[in-house]
């Protein structure tokens, strides 16, 4: 079984790869570890090799690492879960980035705790359920110029881009993409929505290959979660 930093260099390998085919720059796309579960000594692994953008979905799982791992100073964390309003205040403190704001009730929560941390403007990106899928969340294709408005009136919010969750099969992840970067054109382009968050552990080389700017890879890193 490989250790986590020998998995790290075969993931930023595979990010290599994948850029160079699509003729991009590997510097282009960020790698977030996503530790969700994993313990506290696992990150530590992985910063020791490193690794510095983190991701995790529970807010209160998010809020406990920080806390655990405040003596790592430059350490970024990105949320990537769905997040339910009541929980910003965990989120707002320590996070990075937030990934998955899919209203404008939450941006105008995130707003509300970022400015009572008294800390910079919180980055977030706007997660767009681009297949529809009942079982997923995210805005509506259709509700996105409304939302990235909401998110840009907020003075404690930064927009910084989009993301979405792909179908597992990678024709369907590789159309999911597709339609995320025909969005971002019809919404103002790179300059208004310069992040792309897209692409996991199994769809690594085709969002790269469709333009992602991040990569979510969790398995591949830390292994199957317990």
């Amino acid at each position: 079984m490989s250790t986590i930093a020998e998995a790290l260099a075969e993931v930023r390998a595979r990010i290599v790869r994948a850029a160079v085919a699509a003729s991009r720059d590997p510097k282009d796309v960020r790698l977030v570890a996503v530790s969700k579960t994993k313990p506290a000594s696992a990150i530590r692994e992985a910063y020791a090799a490193g690794q510095r953008d983190f991701g995790e979905n529970y807010a209160q799982e998010l809020a406990e690492k920080a806390r655990e791992l405040a003596d790592l100073p430059d350490i970024r964390w990105h949320f990537i879960g769905h997040l339910q309003s009541n929980k910003a205040k965990l989120v707002a403190p320590v996070a990075q980035l937030v990934h998955t704001v899919d209203s404008p009730s939450l941006a105008r929560e995130l707003g509300k705790r970022v400015a009572k941390e008294g800390r910079p403007r919180l980055g977030v990106l706007v997660e767009v359920n681009v297949g529809g899928e009942a079982q997923k969340a995210g805005a509506a294709p259709s509700d996105l110029g409304k939302l990235l408005d909401a998110v840009e009136a907020e003075p404690n919010l930064q927009l910084q881009g989009l993301m979405t969750l792909p179908p597992h099969d990678l024709d369907a992840a590789r159309s999911a993409f597709e339609a995320l970067v025909a969005l971002r054109e019809s919404h103002g382009g790179k300059a208004r929505l310069p992040e792309l968050s897209m692409g996991m552990t199994e769809d690594l080389e085709v969002a790269v290959a469709c333009g992602a700017t991040m990569v979510r890879i969790g398995t591949a890193i830390f292994g199957a979660r317990g």
